[in-house]
């Protein structure tokens, strides 16, 4: 896919104006009868970047977005997208937004090029103007000669392309991606990683929800942990690594059974809770504060206690140990 993607068009949302977020969110909540799905969230998302919004499933992520698309109203708190509120100016709103979901909403038994100049007509351009739009983005997506086809015939991927170009018939200000690679094969997420970064640079700003840690760490640049209905953690992906306690070491003993052996020769590198909970480990891990250093003096205490390793590495924490450290969930659950 190609790593510059234009989003001009005839028409198109209103800018927000000066240093603004394009989204704030302030004290939102919002209730199903006695389940409080959102219980004061807040957090804010600036212009041209990438919001990675994690969180397990049943955390409010999907109200949230429903939220910030006009799809639900709060009951209490408020929301300003893109310089309009949510609820005195749901229009404006739904304006300046493109929204994809896991699965492509696009009309399968028409091409995709008919799929595409069908939105830009829904969204007020002339049948001119919609054609025109239409080769520019079949252009820009890598899908001229599948735009000939019907959308039934078409990949996951392709359903995916074609579904964000859709969106982009017009210029959004903001662009939510609910779980946008779900169920694509590793080539396919790849080309959507690619669109993702396009529209960043392209000055759009992108909310990102998804199960897959990977995926926020290598998009985002900032990061807010829904659980409960809250926010529990924001910061860069860097930030909130440090969090968990910066680099580790991790030691596989050649022989697991000695692995109590191993946690005696290195004394006090291993904590005291990560030695009551041996019992059963395949692995060691204990915090490595100075880094290469730590790993090195492990390396000496278990070499002179005659301990032989399968393996032993310096490790920084992933968004999978964030995830499970901040919320006690693992990333897709």
């Amino acid at each position: 896919m190609p790593s510059s993607i234009s989003v001009d068009s005839p028409v198109g949302g209103v800018a927000s104006h000066g240093g603004e977020p394009a989204v704030l969110v302030s004290d939102v909540r919002k209730s199903f009868g006695d389940v409080h799905a959102l219980q004061g969230i807040s957090f804010q998302a600036e212009k041209a970047s990438v919001l990675g919004i994690l969180g397990p499933n049943g955390a409010g992520k999907t109200t949230t977005v429903k939220i910030l698309s006009t799809l639900l109203r709060p009951d209490s708190g408020t929301a300003v997208v893109a310089g309009h509120d949510v609820l005195t100016d749901a229009a404006g709103v739904r304006r300046s937004i493109m929204m994809t979901g896991q699965y492509a909403a696009l009309d399968e038994n028409l091409t995709g090029r008919e799929n595409l100049e069908l939105f830009g007509r829904l969204m007020g351009l002339t049948k001119s103007a919609a054609r025109k739009r239409a080769e520019v983005l079949l252009e820009e997506f890598d899908l001229v000669s599948a735009g000939k086809r019907a959308v039934r015939n078409y990949s996951g991927g392709m359903r995916r392309r074609v579904d964000i170009a859709c969106g982009l018939v017009v210029r959004p200000e903001v662009v939510f991606l609910d779980e946008p690679t779900t169920g694509l094969d590793p080539r396919s997420r790849q080309g959507v990683w690619d669109l993702v970064t396009a529209l960043k640079n392209q000055g759009i700003t992108v909310l990102l929800t998804t199960q897959y840690l990977e995926e926020a760490d290598v998009l985002s640049d900032n990061i807010i942990v829904i659980d409960k209905g809250t926010v529990i953690a924001e910061g860069t992906a860097d930030q909130l690594k440090a969090k968990t306690g910066g680099s580790y070491c991790e030691i596989i003993p050649l022989d697991l059974s000695r692995i109590a052996a191993a946690v005696q020769a290195l004394g006090d590198l291993v904590p005291a809770a990560v030695a009551a909970e041996i019992a059963g480990a395949d692995k060691l891990s204990i915090p490595a504060p100075d880094g290469a250093a730590t790993l090195a003096e492990a390396l000496r205490r278990l070499d002179n206690a005659g301990i032989d390793l399968a393996d032993i590495a310096l490790r920084r924490p992933s968004l999978d140990d964030v995830f499970l450290s901040i919320t006690g969930h693992s990333g897709g659950h």
